[in-house]
């Protein structure tokens, strides 16, 4: 199967090139390289000749439109988007353009690419989501959200990513597109952008700074390793239903304060401070505007159906960050220099 990977360059969609040319499929990877993509990301599969990279903006739909016919994929599988909450906050513009404008131009693109290849059944164009479009739950573990939860978007960033959700279930329906949905958990892992929780409290604990947490940390987050979801999408692009959408959910519930405590005590054991823990380093920041209680995923259907479960427990899957965080600073040290990184975002509201 040839793939055309938007968004390649970034921590999700990295990790789908990387396994997608493990498993043998050809992939072009389109990726405007903004401030969170890195080309590091794919090095390992960058020689290989089932890979293939081009420059492009998903806004731009004439480039669109020469990669597609230069190519002809087999699927599409749509990552590229803007994803921090904090930064949509701040310049919600962004947001609008990349993940609604462009999500519509790349339907477009492939629309006439499917139209003219004969509309192929085998056709797919997989649309990567968030849970985050279903808004906030209460804190009843026995509530979760599924495929039928209705959209309530709370934040810039859920709102465009739930516009671009109802896009692509439009052009499914109005013009005969075959598509599938995927609407995951937080992720986590190696290549994770250094602005996000994760790799903010990695590298602030290493650097001797605070460890900031929102509020009283008692935001609730399913956690999804980024292999075990890249895991995931291939196999709903491979098997699932065409028109169906499927949640991935990692099935590990943490708070923030236990996530963080957690990370904490890993590093505690890897690499020492020189006295006390780094859970001594801490502090509790003014929360974030409209910040969402908890998120949890119910992946029944994708068990049930396609047969997919997540592999990595949350304990397994954050030693495994903390020692590739240790291990590649090479990687991590340039980008903490982007803009915006290392700053506190989202309080213009």
């Amino acid at each position: 199967m040839k793939l055309l990977v938007t968004g390649g360059a970034g921590f999700i969609g990295s990790a789908v090139v990387r396994l997608a040319v493990a498993r043998g499929h050809r992939v072009v990877n389109l990726d405007a390289l903004t401030y969170a993509a890195c080309l590091d990301n794919v090095s390992s599969v960058a020689d290989s000749p089932l890979y293939a990279f081009e420059h492009a903006d998903i806004r731009d739909r004439a480039a669109l439109d020469r990669i597609f016919a230069a190519h002809a994929p087999d699927a599409v599988m749509h990552l590229a988007a803007e994803s921090h909450v904090d930064r949509s906050i701040d310049g919600p513009g962004d947001f609008i353009e990349t993940n609604i404008t462009g999500t519509y131009n790349m339907l477009e693109a492939a629309r006439a690419h499917w139209t003219r290849a004969g509309r192929p059944a085998a056709f797919r164009f997989h649309h990567i989501s968030t849970d985050e479009v279903f808004g906030s739950l209460p804190p009843d573990p026995a509530v979760k959200f599924t495929e039928d939860t209705p959209y309530d978007p709370r934040s810039p960033y859920s709102a465009s990513k739930a516009a671009s959700d109802h896009l692509v279930r439009a052009w499914h329906e109005t013009y005969g597109l075959p598509v599938v949905l995927t609407n995951c958990s937080n992720n986590y892992g190696p290549y994770h952008f250094p602005e996000k929780l994760i790799p903010v409290v990695i590298l602030n604990a290493l650097a001797g700074k605070p460890l900031p947490i929102y509020g009283d940390g008692s935001n609730v987050r399913d956690w999804l390793y980024v292999e075990d979801h890249a895991d995931a999408l291939l196999t709903v692009v491979e098997r699932g239903a065409v028109g169906r959408s499927y949640n991935i959910g990692g099935e590990n519930e943490r708070t923030n304060l236990e996530l963080v405590r957690t990370l904490c005590s890993i590093l505690d054991r890897l690499k020492p401070r020189a006295s006390g823990s780094y859970a001594d380093q801490i502090t509790f920041v003014t929360d974030r505007p409209g910040h969402d209680a908890r998120y949890a995923i119910d992946p029944s259907r994708i068990g049930a159906e396609l047969g997919w479960r997540p592999s990595v427990t949350v304990e397994e899957g954050l030693e495994r960050t903390v020692r590739w965080y240790l291990e590649n600073e090479a990687w991590w040290r340039p980008l903490q220099a982007r803009q915006g990184v290392g700053e506190r975002l989202g309080t213009k509201a």
